[in-house]
């Protein structure tokens, strides 16, 4: 077999592959800039006459799909395999695997750091010494900028999946007293409290969001839900910003009924006018969607995909054996 690899993979991950399933082909998006559209998609798998996919964050759509039904496998390295037309893929027979909790480290490490930075004031104290304003009284800053400790907060997750479990556990130990809502999750740590979202956004002095984007999902956090928070809130927003109903989130911000919000995702990427609208609100931390963005999470999501696909093949896959079986492995290529 041969497998296009354009997701980010490292060397020893792409060996691996090789020596699972046959001949490699490595090009990956980066270098491009941008990932890799419908029309250089079908180009690049007819050219390398590709029996197998792995991508990232390329459009794998009904179209790639339907020209090349013979794939084997297509691998996502995402959390989610949201770039990909999987009910053509599954009509096809081709199987779908994706990478999930490859960012949950990334990801759970930037909320604790975004959430204390608000808490403490931290980036109004910073511009405030680089425009030099601390003047002769030494304790300007300290009156000025004194903020809130993590520790002894209520932290409220919607959403109780990997990446919420992980903050859980990390910051049950500040100490944090931990609730969640999620209807899916049946058994879990009794140090945390399953409680109805009505009731997570009433009590909790951090609000999180660890959704995926479904049509139950969509827009679920509305006004009903933000009125319910206390004032001194705060309310995060990590995971997808179509899972927030953006005109309620801003009013609640500039009506300063909320504390401020730690927004990593937005409806518009690039930003539109009212997206930005919400950016530049003073009590709002900012960042352009790079929660999950370390060099780590690329490690992250090679071991998972090749874990998958090395328990697939070995529980008997036996069409692609057969087919990797007649090749003599070759060197990876690197492109």
């Amino acid at each position: 077999m041969r497998i296009l690899i354009t997701a980010p993979y490292h060397q020893q991950g792409i060996q691996a592959i090789a020596q699972l399933f046959g001949e490699t082909v490595y090009r990956s998006w980066k270098p491009n800039g941008r990932a890799w559209n419908e029309a250089e998609l079908i180009s690049m798998l007819a050219e390398t006459k590709a029996d197998a996919l792995i991508t990232e964050h390329d459009g794998v759509t009904a179209k790639v799909i339907e020209s090349f039904p013979h794939l084997q496998f297509i691998g996502v390295c995402r959390g989610t395999p949201s770039n990909v037309a999987v009910a053509t893929a599954t009509a096809h027979g081709i199987p779908v695997f994706f990478t999930p909790a490859r960012n949950a480290q990334a990801v759970a490490e930037m909320f604790i750091s975004n959430v204390i930075m608000l808490l403490r004031n931290t980036i109004p104290g910073i511009d405030w010494l680089k425009g030099r304003n601390w003047q002769a009284g030494a304790h300007d800053s300290y009156l000025h900028f004194k903020g809130n400790e993590l520790a002894g907060r209520t932290v409220g997750l919607v959403g109780f999946g990997a990446i919420g479990q992980l903050i859980a556990g990390m910051i049950r130990h500040y100490p944090c007293n931990i609730r969640f809502y999620d209807p899916y999750v049946t058994e879990h740590d009794p140090a945390y409290v399953k409680c109805t979202i009505e009731e997570l956004f009433a009590t909790s002095d951090i609000v999180s969001v660890h959704l995926p984007v479904t049509e139950e999902t969509k827009n679920m956090i509305d006004g009903r839900l933000l009125t319910l928070m206390k004032k001194d809130a705060i309310f995060v927003n990590t995971a997808r910003a179509a899972v927030v109903k953006r005109e309620d989130l801003l009013a609640a911000l500039e009506a300063r009924a909320i504390r401020g919000a730690v927004l990593d995702v937005f409806d518009h990427e690039p930003p539109d006018e009212t997206d930005y609208r919400i950016i530049d609100q003073p009590h709002v931390i900012a960042t352009p969607h790079i929660a999950g963005a370390t060099f780590e999470v690329e490690n992250h999501h090679v071991a998972i995909m090749n874990n998958a696909l090395t328990q697939w093949f070995a529980n008997g896959n036996r069409q692609v054996r057969e087919l990797a079986n007649r090749q003599i492995l070759p060197t990876p290529v690197n492109g």
